[in-house]
């Protein structure tokens, strides 16, 4: 082979070793954003570049499948559905404690998934990447919940804290059933 032939194939080669990088790079983004949804623009604002930022959420990733998370029998998912309703009856007579009730009984079902619990920021890195839809609204009943600590929330606040501590507390009951039964038939299925 002449000299020219030789440098032209490692021009292509190297033409399409870049494109194949690229394109693993923008299909990575793409299923980030898609993965991460609103958690993803979120982490990228934080951020002081968007690589950066795209890091954190794989390495979160990461961290999440390390966990062991655990499905709810049909009866744990039975007493925590009738808890949230005890709890929700309360706000009326006592807002103050039902808030509080409510992030406990968040928590408490978060451990019982295999969540860790301690640490806020935490909580919150590994929530996104199952919960990124929801997690906002987990942010915003926590902020709520710390002003109201300082005696600066008023009852349409705590009201507020209520609908989004629900609306995490949903999708934890019902993902908790969902995913955990897909998997299970996904790992039957591959027997």
């Amino acid at each position: 082979m002449s000299t020219g032939t030789i440098i032209g194939v490692i021009v292509v080669v190297l033409v399409v070793a870049a494109a194949a990088v690229l394109l693993r790079y923008f299909l990575q983004r793409k299923r980030l954003q898609e993965k991460f949804g609103p958690e993803y623009e979120r982490t990228v604002a934080q951020s002081d570049n968007r690589m950066a930022a795209e890091r954190a959420l794989v390495e979160r990733e990461r961290e999440h499948s390390r966990l062991e998370l655990r499905p709810l029998a049909p009866g744990t998912r039975d007493t925590y559905a009738r808890n949230w309703t005890r709890i929700q009856e309360q706000f009326v007579d006592a807002p103050d404690g039902a808030v509080a009730q409510a992030d406990r009984l968040v928590t408490d079902l978060m451990a019982e998934r295999g969540y860790p619990t301690e640490g806020y920021e935490s909580q919150a890195s590994l929530l996104s990447v199952e919960h990124a839809r929801t997690l906002d609204n987990y942010r915003e009943a926590h902020t709520i919940s710390e002003r109201h600590d300082r005696g600066e929330a008023s009852t349409e606040d705590l009201r507020t804290a209520m609908v989004h501590y629900r609306t995490l507390f949903e999708d934890l009951l019902a993902n908790g059933a969902d995913r955990d039964g897909d998997r299970r038939d996904r790992a039957e299925g591959a027997r």
